[in-house]
């Protein structure tokens, strides 16, 4: 056998690895530092829970089945299936099952659901890295009692800063850096929690689905209330999915299945062990997971907490990024700059823009709320929202992608929503109490999601009522002067008369030698493999009609895509065809379709997005600008 030939199985083993690595570094921070506030949250003074084994048992057991649950089955086992060409996310989720809902009012329904979803996103990038971060430095309260809460809000921002100013160098780089780091977190948590469970062995019995029945039914609709911390355990259990396309499917199952989910049950359970050891004295109950390690112990576990809430913070940043992209090709946000990070991995992108919008806004809360326990009131509604949302749109998924039958389908949707509602209520609960700030958050985003597209449909309309006929034009082109050469005009619509091919020859009363109306298609599939990506139909008197065709994750290039249209049999010498792109000044009117000061809002972002050239990869010295305007 030739020794250079490589085994593709080979080969994928090889990147197994690093991948998995990878994926526990950025896709598992979130959840795996959910540990060190989520079952103090449970046993605050808010909820009046004694720390007996009653208690203990009946919150753990709460623990054990939403981990289960909501991440091992619904996130890990089912809702990862439904990839769409390796991509994950509530906005792929959703364009992924709209080919197969026909009812119209339905299909409006399912994409408002799945835009709000994927807009609750952002919320939880904003609060996650403001309460990871402020918690994992409350530990130092622990180690340095008399330290102030002012110098731990100085702490957080300056960690925070340092966070967000390393997103520039791409998911991948990073989560290679965080991967190790993220290991030795999830070992010392297991290790930590494990000896806790040896020196009292009886908590393990919480696992009995019965303690967490039996806490209902001794608490009512005041243990119900409880949820509402309980599912800090599983907030970015979504960002599993919704980083999928940066890692892929399997190596998050492998980094889940074989670390992640030991550790962090080994921890809860180690500090439900403590509570039951040490449930009289204050100060544990405050802040369990810090009193897990002797006193000689903090410093060192509260530096590697400060490293994990970093990665935690990581995993719904990546997420950000990944939905912005996606809004992005699909129309329903304007043009932003977005960098490229990795040639191996095309979702591994970065979002200037979104970072720092969310640095912001991350540090306000900080400022704002000042500690762990303020800002875990509003924590969990964004997420819980969305859990649910994705739910009702899997719903479609299992019919249709996957194909099961009605009661199976039936059967795994009303297991999530048995548990996704009884969440998303008690998480209802927290909205006069702070939750109100990623629904306003979210239902900003929507708005200028939706404001956005149906601006964009205003434009086509007005621009379409006002373009000549392309036929027109081509059977007038012998009475205008042929200059040599070859002119790309970008088209957004196929086979229209680009406003700027019309400006030229009205006004110009010129033609190029060769004509080429290029059109960029976005597909609702995530990749176009290049051999599918063109569509050259040639018309009379040497114009071609061009069209461009990729998927909503891949990277536009044309600069290089265009460069294999001479295999088309056009008449083309790329170094010196010019780009053509037409440059529109949107005016308002009184003429309809959308409210006028919503109209104003869509020319304030249009004037704003970023221009054709770079965004769609255009060499700057090769374009020609025609300006026109255009009313709306």
């Amino acid at each position: 056998m030739d020794s250079s030939t490589t085994d593709p199985h080979s080969t994928l083993s090889k990147r197994l690895l690093p991948l998995t690595i990878g994926a526990i570094g950025v896709v598992f921070g979130d959840i795996g530092t959910s540990p060190l506030y989520a079952l103090k949250e449970c046993f605050s003074p808010h909820y009046s829970l004694a720390t007996n084994i009653r208690e203990v048992y009946g919150v753990l057991s709460l623990i054990f089945w939403a981990l289960t649950i909501v991440v091992s089955v619904k996130y890990i086992g089912v809702i990862s299936r439904f990839d769409n060409k390796g991509e994950g996310g509530q906005m792929a989720l959703m364009e992924l099952v709209m080919p197969f809902v026909k009812n119209k009012a339905l299909v409006l329904v399912v994409s408002y659901v799945g835009l709000f979803g994927a807009s609750l996103l952002y919320g939880d990038g904003v609060i996650t890295p403001a309460i990871s971060v402020l918690s994992a430095m409350e530990g130092l309260n622990v180690a340095l009692p008399g330290l102030n809460e002012t110098a731990i809000v100085a702490i957080t921002v300056l960690i925070l800063f340092g966070l967000f100013a390393m997103q520039r160098f791409g998911t991948g780089h990073v989560g290679n850096i965080f991967g190790p780091i993220i290991i030795l977190w999830f070992t010392v948590m297991g290790a930590i929690g494990l000896i806790s469970i040896v020196q009292t062995p009886s908590v393990l019995m919480a696992i009995n689905p019965m303690y967490a029945i039996e806490f209902f039914s001794h608490h009512g609709l005041h243990g119900a209330l409880v949820l509402g911390s309980v599912f800090l355990v599983v907030t970015g259990g979504e960002t599993v999915y919704a980083d999928m396309g940066h890692f892929g499917a399997k190596p998050i199952r492998i980094g889940w299945f074989y670390l992640v989910f030991p550790a962090i049950l080994l921890n809860y359970f180690g500090q439900g062990a403590l509570l039951m050891r040490e449930g009289h004295i204050a100060s544990t109950v405050a802040n369990p997971f810090f009193h897990l390690v002797p006193s000689w112990g903090v410093i060192p576990l509260v530096i590697i907490s400060a490293l994990a809430t970093i990665i935690a913070s990581q995993a719904v940043i990546a997420g950000s990024f990944s939905l912005t992209w996606q809004a992005i090709q699909l129309g329903f946000l304007p043009r932003l700059k977005v960098l490229h990070t990795s040639h191996d991995e095309r979702g591994q992108i970065y979002i200037p823009f979104v970072n720092w919008a969310l640095f912001f806004c991350t540090v306000y809360l900080v400022l704002q709320f000042r500690n762990s326990g303020s800002l875990a009131a509003m924590y969990g509604i964004a997420v819980s929202t969305t859990m649910v949302m994705t739910t009702l749109i899997a719903w479609h998924a299992m019919r249709n992608i996957v194909k099961w039958s009605v009661a199976l389908s039936l059967a795994v949707t009303l297991m999530f929503i048995i548990v996704d509602v009884p969440f998303f209520l008690a998480n209802a609960t927290k909205i006069p109490d702070g939750g109100y700030v990623p629904l306003l958050l979210a239902f900003g985003i929507i708005f200028v999601m939706v404001t956005w597209k149906k601006g964009r449909n205003l434009l086509r309309a007005s621009i379409e009522r006002r373009t000549q006929p392309l036929n027109e034009i081509i059977e007038d082109s012998d009475t205008y002067q042929v200059v040599p050469g070859t002119a790309i005009y970008m088209s957004g619509y196929k086979g229209t008369a680009p406003p700027a091919l019309i400006s030229n020859v009205r006004y110009n009363r010129c033609r190029h030698e060769t004509i080429i109306l290029l059109t960029v298609e976005v597909s609702t599939k995530a990749r176009i493999h290049r051999s599918k990506r063109y569509e050259v139909s040639p018309l009379p008197k040497n114009f071609y009609q061009v069209v461009l065709r990729y998927g909503f994750m891949d990277k536009l290039d044309l600069a290089t895509d265009i460069s294999y249209l001479p295999e088309f049999d056009i008449p083309i010498d790329i170094t010196d065809a010019t780009f053509v792109l037409g440059h529109e000044s949107v005016s308002v009117t009184d003429r309809g379709g959308m409210a006028w000061w919503r109209k104003q809002i869509f020319v304030f972002l249009h004037r704003n997005s970023r221009t054709p050239v770079k965004h769609f990869g255009v060499p700057f010295k090769r374009v020609l600008e025609v300006g026109g305007n255009v009313e709306i």
